[in-house]
């Protein structure tokens, strides 16, 4: 399908709240609190406001992997924030996030609750915090830093881009379906030729940037990601699949992405999070224990 008429975009742009297909409810050109509403607040040093997107869950899947580490300073309460419904633009949220985006994390840990927001952002506080999933050596640090920071870059290209235009745009456009589809797959073959080297993304050591990297192009070659396997050819980058695979099957991983999810099937959806028995004994007989 191709662009019937040419767009000539305006003078002056000016904002069209019934355009933006499924998302136009909630998708706006101005920032800060729509309404007043104050954020719970649990037990644990660490409070989590979320959704189980890709950005959400690789906060829950490394909270996940430190408690299962048994750093029991880790634990923490995984409140629900539904988007659609317009949460994150509550005046409690938007003041540990203004940018009105899950996750986003209040460290209650210390003496003064520290906001912090931006998926990549928590993932290193955490990491920096509690000394894990973050290379010591100078070199290797670097490493993970820099996939880390990749797929901050790269992964709105293929959520705000390819995601948008293939599954969510109330029309179908070649152009761009074409030209987003060509850099998820040119995304998809830089990890290949990084994986065909490396155990990890970063090399031989599973951290953060694997955890980053895995919410978004890990689930995207399992299937969970807009329906699009076949359409991308997921199943020939064979090293993207073997790294994708190794990494769902750990139990931290499949215990995060249950917190905070509310769609699929309903036995891998736990809405809220407060404690580790949330985890039902059927759902833990399914996904196994921690070594």
């Amino acid at each position: 399908m191709t662009d019937k008429t040419e767009y000539i975009p305006p003078a002056v742009w000016t904002w069209d709240a019934e355009n933006g297909g499924k998302f136009a409810n909630i998708n706006r050109p101005i920032a800060g609190p729509t309404h007043d509403k104050e954020l719970p607040v649990g037990k644990h040093p660490f409070q989590l406001y979320s959704l189980a997107t890709p950005n959400g869950v690789k906060v829950t899947v490394m909270l996940e992997e430190l408690l299962a580490l048994g750093i029991k300073d880790a634990e923490y309460d995984a409140w629900l924030i539904k988007i659609g419904d317009g949460d994150q633009f509550g005046s409690g949220f938007v003041e540990v996030n203004p940018n009105s985006k899950i996750p986003a994390l209040l460290d209650r840990s210390g003496d003064t609750p520290t906001r912090v927001f931006e998926s990549g952002a928590i993932l290193l506080h955490l990491a920096e915090k509690f000394g894990k999933f973050m290379p010591r050596d100078p070199a290797a640090r670097a490493e993970a830093l820099s996939w880390l920071f990749w797929q901050m870059g790269s992964a709105p290209y293929l959520g705000g881009g390819f995601g948008h235009f293939y599954a969510y745009a109330p029309e179908k456009f070649e152009y761009p379906i074409n030209r987003f589809t060509m850099e998820t797959k040119r995304q998809l073959d830089v990890l290949d030729r990084q994986l065909a080297e490396h155990e990890f993304v970063a090399g031989a050591e599973y951290t953060i940037a694997d955890i980053a990297i895995w919410s978004w192009y890990g689930q995207l070659v399992l299937g969970r990601l807009y329906s699009a396997a076949e359409f991308l050819d997921v199943e020939s980058y064979t090293h993207v699949m073997r790294w994708a695979k190794a990494i769902d099957a750990r139990p931290a991983v499949q215990r995060g992405r249950m917190v905070n999810r509310t769609f699929g099937e309903p036995e891998m959806q736990l809405h809220e999070r407060h404690d580790a028995s949330d985890f039902d004994t059927q759902t833990q007989d399914k996904i196994g224990e921690d070594a």
